[in-house]
């Protein structure tokens, strides 16, 4: 079921892979581009984007890549290429937003990766076929709603936490963005997949309406 060969996808990889490289050997460049909120609060709103195709070392670019090329595929032919596109970008930019309005008050935090993009890509996999089976731990098989309704729990408790050094604002973000472009995209999965919809949506919108409540917590 999962398609990983469209061209489209695969150009998001190769970008991906050769701007992160270039990463990998001159720092200049990575922060120059990386995501920073003191410079994208200035005049230096690119970096909301040119993060996403940066990456902090090859474990990092491969897990994405990797998500990306499992998933992408099957969007891509679901929704036809314009489609994965405005969601792939836009998950992207709602992942560096919602980074940006949780730690606005932090001038120096600062991030790199697709993650955001990427989980905007699973989410619409999930929501266009909620009933496919994915592996926990490559070993366990779950529902797709199951996987993506303990994804967003467990991003949120990790955003509060602060558990290891991974962006989860960017991956909050880049659900919200994947799931709402989605339906804007293919409004008839409010009434194929209504349950899942609104299981998803009940913690996206406490989300939305609580979320910065979660420092204070």
């Amino acid at each position: 079921m999962m398609q990983g060969s469209n061209p489209i996808v695969l150009l998001i990889i190769i970008a991906n892979v050769l701007f992160s490289m270039k990463g990998f050997d001159n720092y200049a460049f990575l922060d120059k581009y990386k995501f920073q909120v003191g410079r994208v609060l200035g005049k230096e709103k690119i970096r909301m984007i040119s993060s996403g195709f940066l990456h902090v070392d090859w474990m990092h670019l491969g897990f994405n890549m990797y998500a990306l090329y499992m998933f992408g595929g099957f969007v891509d032919s679901i929704l036809g290429s314009i489609s994965f596109l405005i969601i792939y970008f836009g998950s992207l930019l709602a992942g560096s937003l919602y980074t940006l309005q949780y730690h606005k008050n932090e001038p120096y935090y600062s991030a790199v990766g697709a993650s955001g993009a990427v989980s905007g890509i699973v989410y619409a996999s999930i929501l266009l076929f909620p009933d496919m089976q994915l592996l926990l731990f490559f070993a366990i098989p779950i529902p797709g709603y199951v996987f993506a309704v303990g994804y967003l729990v467990y991003s949120i408790y990790g955003m509060k936490k602060q558990v290891g050094n991974i962006g989860h604002a960017a991956h909050l973000g880049g659900t919200i963005g994947g799931f709402a472009l989605t339906l804007l995209l293919n409004p008839m999965l409010f009434t194929t997949n209504t349950t899942f919809v609104i299981i998803l949506a009940i913690p996206i919108l406490l989300l939305l309406l609580f979320g910065d409540k979660l420092k204070s917590l």
